[in-house]
C-alpha cells in the first residue's frame, strides 16, 4: 500500500488526474505457508492481474521482484520507475552487525535466495549461525527480533524505505555478500495492453536505466527456468565513466539454501541499447552457469 500510495502521487503529478487505490488481497498476503512451499512465483500479483482484465482497476503496482518472468498478452508493463535501493538488510538485536552476530545466531528469512548466500559466507568466513524460515509483514518480522526469538531478521532495504522505517536497519548487506533478488528494490506499473493512452501516461513515470537493468537480471532468472520464489540472485550494476553511464555489469549467483555449494558468475559490457540485447545478456550468463552446475543446485525448477 505504501508504495502503490507513492506511484499514486507520481501518477497524479503526471496526468493531474486523482488516482483513487483500491486495496487487493492476494493469496501471498494470507497464505502462513512458506514461499518455497506454495510456489512464490505470482502468488502476490495473481488476483491483481485479473482485477487489471476485468477492467476492475486502471494499473496495479507491483514489487517487480514478485512478477513471473511470462508477461501476459493482454497486459503491459508501462513503467519501471527509478529503483529504490536494492539490498538486503538485517534487523538484529543490540544493534549488531551481521558479522558481529554471536556463534549459533538464529537469522529469520523467508527466501532461500538469502539463506543460501547468508550461510555460504558463514561457512567460508567461519561464522556460526543458522537461517530460520519466516513469514509476516515488518511488524511480525522485527517483532521476533524484540521478542529475543531471533537474534536477527533478514529484510529488503527497498521496503524500509518506502515505509519509513530504515533507520530500524542495524546492518546493510553488501551485495558483494548477498546479492539481491532479480529486480529487488524496483516496482513494476502494469495496465492493460490495449490502453494506449494510459500507457503513454504511465510511460512518465518510466526509467531507462532501471528497467534496461532488471529486464537482464529476470531474463537471466527465467533461462534457469527457475521462479521467484529460487535461490537465485542477480543484480546489473550500470557503470559510470565520470558522468556517462556506458557499461553494465550482470552478477548471478544460485546456491543451495545450507550455501555448501554456490555458482557465482558475472559478465561486463557495453549497455544494451534494446530489450532484446539486455534478455540476451540475461540469457549468455544463465547458460555459463547452467553449465557450472546450477540446474542441480535449485531443487525442482519451474517449468
Amino acid at each position: 500500500m505504501a508504495q502503490s500510495g507513492q506511484v499514486a502521487d507520481a501518477v497524479s503529478r503526471v496526468t493531474g488526474r486523482p488516482v483513487e487505490l483500491v486495496e487487493i488481497t492476494t493469496y501471498g498476503d494470507v497464505s502462513r505457508e512458506h514461499l518455497a512451499q506454495i510456489g512464490g512465483t505470482g502468488v502476490f500479483v495473481t488476483a491483481l492481474r485479473d482485477a487489471l482484465v476485468k477492467g476492475e482497476v486502471d494499473f496495479a503496482v507491483h514489487s517487480l521482484k514478485d512478477l513471473p518472468t511470462t508477461q501476459p498478452e493482454e497486459l503491459v508493463l508501462a513503467a519501471v520507475p527509478v529503483r529504490e535501493d536494492p539490498r538486503d538488510v538485517i534487523v538484529a538485536r543490540d544493534a549488531l552487525k551481521f558479522t558481529d552476530l554471536p556463534r549459533g545466531a538464529r537469522i529469520g528469512t523467508g527466501s532461500p535466495r538469502r539463506a543460501a548466500q547468508l550461510n555460504s559466507y558463514a561457512r567460508s568466513h567461519g561464522l556460526d549461525i543458522h537461517t530460520v524460515p519466516i513469514r509476516g509483514n515488518v511488524d511480525t518480522r522485527i517483532g521476533y527480533v524484540h521478542d529475543g526469538e531471533l537474534d536477527a531478521v533478514v529484510l529488503a532495504a527497498a521496503g524500509l524505505n518506502r515505509i519509513g522505517r530504515i533507520d530500524e536497519v542495524t546492518d546493510f548487506l553488501s551485495v558483494d555478500t548477498v546479492l539481491p533478488a532479480p529486480g529487488q528494490g524496483a516496482l513494476a506499473i502494469e495496465c492493460a495492453a490495449d490502453n494506449a493512452s494510459l500507457i503513454a501516461a504511465l510511460g512518465e513515470l518510466d526509467d531507462p536505466f532501471t528497467r534496461i537493468a532488471v529486464t537482464a537480471e529476470r531474463s537471466l532468472l527465467a533461462a534457469l527456468e527457475a521462479g521467484c520464489s529460487a535461490p537465485v540472485g542477480a543484480l546489473a550494476d550500470l557503470l559510470a565513466d565520470g558522468q556517462t553511464v556506458n557499461e553494465m555489469r550482470l552478477r548471478g549467483v544460485v546456491g543451495t539454501p545450507d550455501g555448501t555449494r554456490t555458482v557465482q558468475l558475472s559478465t561486463t559490457g557495453p549497455v544494451p541499447e534494446t530489450h532484446d540485447g539486455a534478455m540476451a545478456l540475461g540469457r549468455e550468463l544463465a547458460a555459463e552457469m547452467l553449465a557450472q552446475g546450477a540446474a542441480g543446485l535449485m531443487g525442482e525448477r519451474a517449468l
